[in-house]
Order: C-alpha cells, then structure tokens, then sequence
C-alpha cells in the first residue's frame, strides 16, 4: 500500500496550484477527494486518489494574471535589492504593448503578480510575471522541462571541445549542470538551450571553458516567443499561448 502524501504536496505535484494555493483552497472547503470534501489543513491522501476543485477555486485561478516583458538591461528581475529597481515596476499603463491587442491595463493585476525564474540585471529579453502557481512551479519547479533559449554575444576563443562541455560535463557549485543544447548562431554569437536556471549559469559557464559574455538576451520560454515585444513593454499571455 502507498505511503500516504500530504494532499496539499500532491496537488502541487499534479500541477493544480502551488501549494501556498492548496492550503487556501482545503481552508475553504473548495478541495474533494475522491468524491469528499477535505477541509483540515495537513491531511494526507493516498497518492493515487483522484483530487477535484469546486468551481469556485477553477474560477479564481482563471482569473488569474500572467504578463510578458521585455526586460530592459538595469532592472532587476526578483526582490527589490537596495539601489535597484525592480522590473515588475515596469508594468503600468503606458508600457503596455498596444499592438497586442490585450484587455487594458488594471493596477489591481500588481497584487500578487511575481517573476517565475530570473534574469540577471545585466541581462534583457523575455521575463514573465505571474499571479499563478501553476505556471510558477511549470517554469521554476526542481522537476521543470520547460525549456528557455538565450542568444548570447561573446569574447574569446572556443574550441570544440569547450563547445562539447557546454554542451554537457560542467558543473557549478559542485553539482553536476543538466545537459543543454548550445551552438554557434554567428560568428560571436552563441545560442543557449537550457531547462534548468542556476544563478548567472550562461556567463559562469562561458567562464569555465574561456569566454567572457558581452551580451545576453532570453528569446524563448517553452512555446513563447519574445518575438516583437519591444523592449521595456509588456503584454498579457494570451488565452491560447501555453508555455
């Protein structure tokens, strides 16, 4: 028989919501386990059960915002460090893409609306900020498979074999880096694809194997582009867009 789980962990392992989430929606009486209602905070569940939101908590997730920017070089993209500016402060009215056809700007999509996954400050491209859990742990969970492609200008000279490395067999922090796929775009230009994201990982691996990076852009997150978002404006992710 299954060790049993707690139901607030499972449901964020199936993907359903985060589990800050799942203990507001059990605290609420809005989670049914096979069929009955679980509303005591640290119940645990069989592993194999089936799990069911009420409507009300489908509909609150819904509603739920995630926007795109095209972080410029100078913001920063997590918590606010001193002398820094953070980028969701980039998200108002008059830097939204107007091309994008998207429901106007609310100051109530602030509440709540968080990075998932970073961008170094001296880096720009695609960043995205959301108010969902699940697209959350989607992007950043540890068991995440999303890819995320950078183009990335560099100094130096690289050979075949440091090619090779960066492709698989370096490590950071004593811990071993997920293969990745890297090859050249243009003459000084790299092209990154990663699923995992370490802190500053793309220029501590261009240190190891002899370049130093000059220029870093994020072009792609799983199935969303960048594409022709101009820099500093955002747009919300569209009802068809799934990363």
């Amino acid at each position: 028989m299954s060790e049993p789980v707690r139901l607030s962990k499972l449901m964020a392992e199936r993907g359903l919501c985060s589990r800050r989430e799942a203990d507001a929606y059990i605290e609420r009486g809005w989670v049914f386990v096979d069929g009955h209602k679980v509303d005591v905070l640290g119940t645990k569940v069989d592993p194999n059960c089936e799990i069911k939101l009420a409507q009300q908590a489908s509909q609150q997730q819904q509603s739920r915002v995630t926007v795109l920017l095209h972080k410029p070089i100078g913001y920063v993209s997590g918590q606010p460090e001193p002398g820094f500016t953070p980028a969701v402060t980039l998200i108002q009215r008059d830097t939204q893409w107007q091309e994008s056809r998207g429901p106007a700007f609310n100051p109530g999509i602030l509440k709540g609306l968080a990075p998932a996954g970073r961008l170094d400050i001296d880096s720009t491209g695609l960043l995205v900020l959301t108010q969902d859990g699940r697209i959350a742990r989607q992007l950043i969970g540890d068991d995440s498979e999303v890819e995320k492609e950078y183009l990335v200008r560099v100094e130096g000279r690289l050979d075949d074999q440091g090619l090779a490395l960066l492709n698989h067999g370096l490590s950071l922090d004593e811990r071993k880096l997920r293969p990745a796929k890297v090859t050249w775009q243009n003459r000084d230009q790299l092209r990154f694809i990663l699923k995992e994201g370490r802190k500053r990982q793309i220029r501590r691996m261009c240190e190891l194997v002899g370049l130093k990076v000059v220029g870093l852009k994020r072009v792609r997150i799983g199935r969303v582009r960048l594409g022709e978002l101009p820099l500093g404006q955002w747009r919300y992710l569209r009802e068809d867009e799934r990363f």
